[in-house]
């Protein structure tokens, strides 16, 4: 059966269909040639294609799968992330506001688009023109929207968003029995999801499990809801693993993990092989010898304990380096980590490479990735300024140049 306003789902063979993973390695000292730029980012669209299908294949056949790419596809580039994914199967996709469904739209139609967010009144027509669906929280978002369902002369798609502790978005789980009769029985509108989100699926069992039992509680006090003419979502890559076996439930949200950002392990999806789509990189823009004492960057807040070797990297916090890798981020360098001495500045850093008597000008330096068999994941990256690696996807700025790698086969 396909549930209404989406597309019947292409199966694949699973895993043992898929070829064996292609394992990506640059020539320590070389650029690709086809880069002329200071800073770039690194797109794998046959990696996100494969994760997808591993996805899919570790989720109960029933489970439709809900694309999240909010923010840019979490820095990966919106327009031809949505495109692959849709070619790779995806049923809907997320998205955090209108102009990101708008942007969807522009590739393809068919795929049901949800809005997370609040819409905003004045965005209330984008909804009609791109054909998304808002997530209501209120009696004034109930108004509004049937509203639009009037204006274009049949029911207007909409989903449900329940509190159940998050604290944000969606009605109070004791007052969504109420909301839902008022959706139900207006004729311009047409309920075709509820959900809710967790807020500490990576790290409350317990709470998780409260939420979740709130979250059934309120469906089941619901007259005449029929979990297999609607979505019912409420998980994301972490809260899987609780997934109860014949529940309602019959979507899950994948954001990170579908770009090869694992789950906490133990998770349900922790043991999926999802090879991290995005490589960040840079070169070398100057190396030049400093005496021991010498102090580097600003503030003084590295001093020399050696004559050093020292390395220019050209990118910074303007592009996407956090200031909180001062003197402790590294950097791979001839396929070797090199350290990050003093602070980062906005258009570039420095690095010790004493160690590195061949590095010359323009050579290839990786912040995010791998280099001659040693590798810096995103985790790694984003541990060592405190951040999460939603924050530091995200911050990659639009200055850096996004490549998308041209083999199209998975």
């Amino acid at each position: 059966m396909t549930l209404p306003g989406l597309l019947p789902i292409p199966r694949t063979g699973g895993l043992k269909s898929l070829p064996r993973p292609r394992q990506w390695a640059y020539n320590p000292a070389t650029v690709p040639t086809n880069i002329n730029a200071r800073c770039w980012v690194e797109i794998d669209l046959a990696r996100l294609e494969r994760n997808l299908l591993r996805i899919r294949s570790a989720l109960p056949a029933h489970i439709r799968y809900v694309a999240v790419v909010k923010a840019d596809a979490y820095g990966h580039g919106l327009a031809p992330t949505a495109a692959r994914l849709m070619r790779a199967g995806a049923d809907a996709f997320a998205v955090a506001n209108v102009r990101e469904a708008a942007e969807i739209r522009e590739v393809g139609s068919g795929w049901p688009i949800l809005v997370l967010s609040a819409v905003l009144p004045q965005e209330d027509h984008m909804l009609l023109e791109y054909q998304a669906m808002p997530a209501v929280s209120c009696m004034d978002e109930v108004e509004r929207f049937a509203a639009l369902g009037r204006e274009q002369g049949r029911p207007f798609s909409v989903h449900l968003k329940i509190d159940t502790g998050m604290g944000r978005l969606g009605v109070w789980h004791e007052g969504a029995p109420a909301l839902y009769r008022a959706i139900v029985e207006e004729p311009a509108l047409r309920l075709d999801g509820v959900f809710t989100h967790f807020s500490s699926a990576d790290s409350s069992a317990d709470y998780t499990e409260l939420q979740r039992s709130r979250f059934l509680a309120a469906l089941e006090s619901m007259p005449g809801l029929d979990p297999s003419q609607l979505l019912i979502h409420a998980d994301n890559s972490a809260g899987i693993d609780s997934l109860p076996v014949g529940g309602p439930f019959n979507g899950v949200r994948v954001g990170l993990l579908q770009f090869g950002v694992l789950p906490y392990k133990g998770s349900l999806l922790s043991d999926v092989h999802a090879e991290p789509v995005l490589s960040l990189h840079s070169k070398v823009g100057l190396v030049k010898t400093l005496p021991e004492g010498a102090y580097v960057s600003y503030n003084r807040s590295c001093r020399l304990v050696r004559d050093t070797r020292v390395a220019l990297i050209c990118a910074g916090y303007g592009d996407g380096i956090p200031t909180g890798m001062s003197n402790r981020g590294q950097v791979l360098l001839c396929g070797r980590r090199c350290p990050i001495l003093g602070r980062v500045t906005m258009d570039q850093i420095i690095v010790d490479a004493t160690e590195l008597p061949d590095l010359e000008v323009g050579m290839l330096a990786t912040f995010i990735g791998e280099q001659g068999g040693e590798r810096i994941c995103v985790e790694e990256f984003s541990a060592w300024s405190g951040q999460i690696p939603w924050e530091c996807y995200t911050s990659i700025t639009k200055r850096v140049q996004r490549v998308y790698k041209a083999d199209t086969a998975i």
